[in-house]
């Protein structure tokens, strides 16, 4: 049996009632951000579905719990795209369509599994909806996606949804110092999106001491000081991270103008506070967040440059 994380326990004893029950929706779609352990939750609920003893977990010894554990159960289907970053196809999706309507090869449910679902293409998204408004007997669709702005309308509106939510502060403190034996800093899991494992990863890895660095840079370039050319060289070998990590310090920033001390407020927005105006931090955020937009649309771009710009703009300056 899996061993969930505790902030996955509560949605999993939900969907233990309904298999309990034999309630549960033919089509569910399960939402939850990267970092928090849904694997563990698909992983845990497929083997249940699966196991030919008992209807709200798996037993471990039938031979349907051994092939799960083998990966060679007939009847469970995972379908995520062919290659990294690309599409699920249409043709992914007719040949699920053609699986929900056979019979179960062991006599028991047969289980589709869709991630990311939100990378169905349009033509994918459409061929899953008509099976989906046609459900077939003994037959389970689970998708998973981050969010559900992202899946047609269609699609969400014939699933039962269910969401991972944040666990408590308190509780992912404790879970975090039982798994790193060490003091973990209270903005850490804010920086993170408080997402459980991505904070895990910040701390295992030593990311601390590189956050603390660029944040000092920052502050030392809005305090008309700082070296921008060697700050935006840092930035641009990990725009993705480091562009959202200055996000938070200054979007924490502007909560300290307005007077909010928060617990979880990266260190340095109280340094900054007092470095620079509320108008020019609040155009540079907003400049911030449409570079990190654009950089994400188009990885083609002279990231370096682009972000030197950024920087050179704290003092009124322009490399553009």
């Amino acid at each position: 049996m899996v061993q969930l994380y505790p902030w996955l326990t509560p949605l999993w004893q939900q969907w233990q009632v309904q298999l309990e029950a034999e309630r549960f929706p033919n089509a569910a779609l399960l939402v939850a951000k990267a970092g928090f352990g849904q694997e563990q939750l698909m992983t845990q609920f497929s083997r249940a579905v699966m196991c030919s003893n008992y209807a709200s977990e798996p037993c471990g010894f039938c031979h349907s719990c051994q092939l799960m554990e083998s990966q060679t159960h007939p009847d469970f289907h995972w379908v995520k795209p062919e290659k990294e970053g690309k599409a699920i196809t249409v043709d992914q999706i007719r040949q699920c369509n053609r699986i929900a309507q056979e019979s179960s090869q062991l006599s028991g449910y047969r289980l589709i599994v869709i991630e990311p679902a939100d990378s169905m293409n349009e033509s994918a998204a459409n061929a899953l909806l008509k099976t989906l408004e046609n459900p077939a007997s003994n037959c389970l669709f689970l998708l998973i996606s981050t969010s559900v702005s992202h899946l047609l309308p269609t699609i969400t509106s014939r699933c039962q949804q269910w969401h991972i939510s944040s666990p408590e502060a308190e509780q992912l403190a404790l879970w975090l110092s039982s798994q790193t034996q060490r003091s973990v800093p209270s903005y850490a899991a804010h920086i993170n999106g408080n997402s459980p494992l991505n904070t895990l990863k910040f701390i295992e890895d030593g990311e601390q001491k590189r956050y603390e660095s660029v944040e000092k840079q920052l502050i030392e370039i809005a305090s008309q000081r700082g070296d921008a050319v060697k700050l935006a060289k840092e930035l641009s070998s990990d725009v993705e991270k480091s562009l959202l990590w200055l996000w938070y310090l200054l979007t924490d920033t502007q909560k300290a103008h307005f007077g909010l001390q928060l617990t979880s407020a990266v260190p340095g927005a109280s340094v900054l506070v007092n470095s620079i105006d509320y108008n020019l931090l609040y155009t540079q955020t907003d400049a911030l967040q449409k570079l990190i937009e654009q950089l994400h649309q188009h990885t083609g771009l002279n990231r370096e440059l682009l972000i030197l710009n950024w920087l050179f703009k704290f003092n009124g300056e322009a490399c553009l």
